[in-house]
């Protein structure tokens, strides 16, 4: 079970759009360096609890959504901060995985919300449920670079 990074977007405070980036510092309990929730700028920064650090969608899913309902957006306007391929995130909640250089733990599926359908449609929302990614804490620090190997720890 391995995937690749296709992608890393970060924004510097909520609302911002997500901005493509080669590589980014990863921090247990901040997130990536340079991201609104490594700030505590993010839209839901004042809720504790684990998952907070990163998040990963499926490029697959993009695609999914593109050909199921015609709908196309670019990865960064998924509002996740790492685009994967290759490797079913689904199945990594509840397991620690390495992104390159950096252990990760899948803590929870990342589904749609409400913020994700005002910056985009409804129809998106509807397109990612169940596919809309994983919320991740950060393990283990190190950086994350675009074409690095997700595997299993």
């Amino acid at each position: 079970m391995t995937g690749t990074v296709v992608s890393i977007h970060l924004a510097a405070e909520a609302g911002q759009a997500l901005q493509p980036v080669k590589s980014a510092g990863a921090v247990p309990g901040r997130g990536l360096e340079g991201d609104r929730y490594f700030q505590k700028q993010g839209t839901f920064s004042v809720k504790p609890g684990a998952g907070r650090d990163v998040t990963l969608i499926e490029v697959e899913a993009l695609e999914a959504l593109t050909r199921d309902y015609e709908v196309t957006i670019e990865p960064g306007q998924s509002r996740r901060n790492i685009v994967t391929r290759g490797i079913a995130l689904n199945h990594l909640v509840g397991r620690e995985f390495m992104v390159g250089e950096v252990r990760l733990r899948g803590c929870r599926l990342c589904d749609p919300c409400g913020y994700l359908a005002k910056m985009t449609s409804d129809t998106v929302s509807k397109g990612l449920i169940h596919r809309g990614g994983l919320r991740c804490d950060v393990v283990t620090a190190g950086t994350i670079r675009v074409g690095d190997e997700l595997r299993l720890a």
